[in-house]
């Protein structure tokens, strides 16, 4: 596969999707660098504005198995990942497998369920295989986590462990529509209440299993040249001696942005890594993986804020 077939896929994904969500585009674009990057994404925001249809429309343009969780206070980690029955006839225990073994799992207001629940995803978000009663089973390899969250100021959410934090690649924030896109959005959905049915849409599905496979082995083979790994190494680094930061980003940290700046690039139609896409994806990959110190969140100091100070402190190579 070339690197001008990933990028007209891409494309037509985004095509796709802008179908149903007006605007967005920089959640769409990350959207589609983490399933390049065999990673998932945590999508943030007030109630209204579009997690979910995002990512249920993301998903139908995908030729993936689909699987929803809407996480409420009472769900059970064996509401997540299945668990063994008695069988009476046959005096066996068979395996009841929970909507974890899909390939797009859309984990729904994920901060709305105890740690002891969200920590159900662990295992499947990083290794890809699921433990039930001693016994280890594989997900797919296109296996892909889109989860959506409340902020956490808002009542009825519990805070994400830092564990479970780590295992996105990216935090997307979604905010508030520009005017414009406000106004189109209703021109498009205005005449109903209910949120959109996707099926009504009739997208197109632009991406298969196999075509991942080839598509991530593209984006394997970007470019990375040394001052571009110098620039990741530090700018992670950075974080851990920060004076406003109480914990810094971890070494996976750095190898995740390694790989999303090369799926980015891809994107752009580079077969080489810029600085440019590294400072792209730096909020979005870390604001998550790091801390503020008390005195820095007394202050009002954000992530995003330490972040940009980090951005403009750490020289890029040229």
């Amino acid at each position: 596969m070339e690197l001008t077939e990933v990028r007209a896929v891409a494309a037509r994904l985004k095509e796709q999707v802008h179908r149903v969500v007006i605007g967005q585009d920089e959640a769409v674009d990350l959207l589609v660098a983490a399933l390049l990057s065999e990673g998932h994404v945590l999508l943030e925001g007030v109630p209204g504005t579009a997690k979910t249809l995002l990512a249920r429309a993301f998903a139908s343009c995908l030729a993936l198995e689909f699987n929803r969780i809407q996480f409420t206070p009472d769900l059970m980690p064996g509401d997540v990942l299945g668990t063994s029955l008695y069988n009476f006839a046959t005096q066996q225990f068979n395996l009841t497998r929970g909507p974890v073994f899909t390939e797009v799992l859309l984990a729904d207001e994920v901060n709305r369920t105890p740690p002891k629940t969200q920590a159900a995803l662990l295992q499947a978000m990083q290794e890809r295989a699921v433990t039930l009663d001693g016994r280890a089973h594989e997900l797919s390899s296109a296996f892909m986590v889109i989860a959506t969250q409340n902020p956490i100021e808002q009542e009825g959410t519990y805070p994400l462990p830092e564990a479970q934090l780590d295992r996105f690649l990216f935090k997307v924030v979604i905010s508030y529509p520009a005017r414009e896109q406000e106004l189109a959005m209703v021109r498009l959905h205005g005449h109903r209440s209910s949120s959109p049915k996707i099926e009504e849409f009739a997208l197109e599905r632009v991406a298969d299993r196999a075509f991942l496979s080839e598509a991530r082995a593209v984006v394997g083979k970007m470019t990375l040249t040394d001052p571009v790994v110098d620039y990741v190494v530090d700018l992670v680094r950075a974080t851990r001696e920060h004076p406003e930061l109480a914990h810094g980003a971890s070494p996976r940290a750095a190898n995740m942005l390694a790989v999303a700046a090369r799926a980015l690039a891809c994107l752009d139609g580079r077969d080489y890594v810029v600085p440019d896409d590294v400072k792209r994806l730096v909020r979005p990959l870390l604001r998550h993986r790091i801390v503020l110190a008390p005195t820095a969140e007394l202050d009002g100091g954000t992530p995003d804020g330490v972040l940009g100070k980090i951005l403009d402190a750490v020289a890029a190579p040229r």
